[in-house]
């Protein structure tokens, strides 16, 4: 059996020691944004407002003249678009310090994001993490930006990793009988 090493594997997050101010991570793929997705998302919060819901009071009544997407949603979409290389191994999300939508989003547009590294801080309290400062950047596929929000994320060091299972700490082994 081949054993493939942290080299080999694909990357879930990252370590305290890994991350660099300056670092722009762009995450894959993008996702295009589908009438249902808008809706279940505004059910699910019940969110009803007739600007996300009702395409004839969209059309009628606003300046956009259809259905613009909840910001909530595109948010949402960003903040896990990013797990995999930001908070995948986080400790703790630990504040959304801004969030702005920028622009609106119209179903059929597809979502890129991208989150740049601000700041980097270890724990003052416990040696084994720190505490990562980013701004995640969501655009549409004409490059428009459409929301930008900032946040920090309590991640562990690699120390914090291997007394706790390495990569893929809780994975179970396959019985094979």
């Amino acid at each position: 059996m081949i054993q493939l090493t942290r080299e080999d594997a694909v990357q879930f997050g990252r370590y305290f020691e890994e991350f660099e101010v300056g670092a722009v991570y762009k995450h894959w793929p993008g996702k295009t944004v589908t009438e249902y997705d808008d809706h279940l998302f505004c059910l699910l919060t019940m969110n009803h407002h007739p600007l996300h819901m009702d395409a004839h009071y969209a059309e009628q009544t606003t300046d956009f003249g259809k259905n613009v997407v909840v910001g909530n949603y595109i948010y949402s979409l960003l903040l896990g678009m990013s797990v995999p290389d930001v908070s995948g191994k986080a400790i703790a999300n630990l504040e959304v310090e801004s969030l702005k939508h920028v622009k609106p989003t119209f179903h059929g547009d597809t979502i890129y994001g991208e989150t740049e590294v601000l700041d980097k801080t270890p724990s003052k309290s416990k040696d084994d993490r720190g505490v990562v400062y980013v701004e995640t950047r969501g655009y549409k596929q004409d490059g428009t930006v459409v929301c930008v929000f900032r946040r920090k994320v309590m991640v562990p060091k690699k120390s914090y990793g291997l007394a706790r299972g390495g990569e893929q700490p809780g994975r179970p082994e396959p019985k094979l009988s």
